[in-house]
């Protein structure tokens, strides 16, 4: 369906990952939420000319509800006036007790929109369609009735992510071409099913729909669990976080590469809605007694778009407490990831402990 040599689909913000997975072998996946149009149009250029015609995916969030939704969405002005100042104030105290110079109305820096309104993110479709890209992937929320009459148009699948099996249904009722089966360990917007439960249920509940399986997946062996679940590939986006393309700042890929499986948490202190991301002071701060609580989507990637740049700013310097609240998403397989290599090397791992994987499943049937 995907016209690639192995069944590993790579969801990366990084171009550098996408071109490197499709070339491996891969099914490489772009994660554009944050795109500008003349950017996601820059990406996807280069994207096509380093990969030579291999297939390749984009990604997008398109919740069905968020702040705004009544009117089609707002801007990222219109965002900032609607924040709190309980919240406001709540963030500047949490940088100037960690060392951090809170920024003033003047300067305070403006952050990259997520593009998750119709009105935001049809431009990035326009740009998208007019490219050779194979798939579409929504990431939140079942993709409307016109992205898929659209896509399938131009000869593009469709596939949406689903946390759980009523989510996989309304998903399949919709029309996709495919279903992520996404449980709980994976990183970024999850549910609370883990994989092992959610993806034998998706897959029986949504047949013949094909179904990808996603969280916690980043070793061979874990392919081969998850086609046994009944799953026709995997969806993978935390391993690649560490590899040599990865575009990840210095200070989170140490401690990725430091971290244990039981170093994450689901938390809406990123965006609004319950991601699953690194455990550090931040999302400490925000379970605090007294915190108040995250702002619904997109207010509260409104709020932390600055005070998120000045941490990352200041966690560079490598004696600055700034350090101790850098967080970004990750699932956890985290645990697993202690060292950094090519992309197509971490493939390639990937296939070769899946096939040693079915060898020995082999010689247990065998017996």
């Amino acid at each position: 369906m995907l016209g690639v040599e192995f069944p590993i689909c790579a969801f990366s913000h990084c171009r550098d990952v996408v071109a490197a997975v499709s070339n491996a072998g891969g099914f490489g996946i772009l994660g554009a939420v944050a795109h500008s149009p003349e950017r996601l149009q820059n990406e996807l250029t280069w994207i096509e000319q380093q990969t030579g015609g291999k297939p390749y995916g984009v990604d997008l969030l398109l919740p069905p509800k968020y702040v705004g939704d009544d009117r089609g969405g707002i801007n990222g002005k219109q965002a900032r006036e609607l924040l709190p100042e309980e919240h406001r104030a709540f963030v500047d105290d949490l940088l100037i007790r960690y060392g951090i110079t809170a920024p003033t109305d003047e300067d305070r820096r403006l952050s990259g929109e997520l593009n998750i309104s119709p009105k935001a993110y049809e431009p990035l479709l326009d740009v998208a369609f007019a490219h050779r890209i194979r798939m579409i992937a929504s990431a939140l929320g079942p993709a409307p009735a016109d992205l898929v009459r659209r896509a399938h148009d131009n000869d593009v699948l469709v596939a949406s992510l689903a946390g759980s099996t009523r989510h996989a249904r309304r998903h399949a009722e919709s029309g996709v071409d495919l279903i992520v089966a996404q449980g709980t360990e994976a990183g970024g917007h999850t549910g609370e099913v883990a994989t092992m439960v959610l993806v034998p249920e998706v897959v029986d509940a949504v047949a013949p729909v094909p179904v990808l399986a996603a969280g916690g997946i980043a070793r061979g062996r874990q392919i081969a669990a998850a086609l046994a679940l009944g799953a026709e590939g995997v969806w993978c986006g935390s391993v690649w976080l560490t590899t040599e393309e990865a575009e990840t700042l210095p200070i989170m890929k140490d401690k990725f590469l430091e971290a244990t499986s039981s170093d994450t948490v689901r938390s809406r202190s990123l965006t609004g809605k319950p991601a699953r991301m690194l455990r550090t002071a931040w999302t400490e701060e925000w379970e605090r007694p007294g915190s108040p609580d995250p702002l619904g989507m997109p207010l509260q990637s409104a709020l932390i778009g600055d005070p998120q740049w000045r941490i990352n700013r200041a966690a560079a310097q490598p004696d600055s407490k700034a350090r101790d609240l850098a967080t970004y998403f990750v699932g956890q397989v985290v645990g697993s990831m202690n060292k950094v290599q090519p992309t197509a090397a971490v493939v390639l791992d990937m296939v070769t402990e899946f096939i040693d994987a079915v060898g020995r499943l082999n010689e247990v049937v065998d017996l």
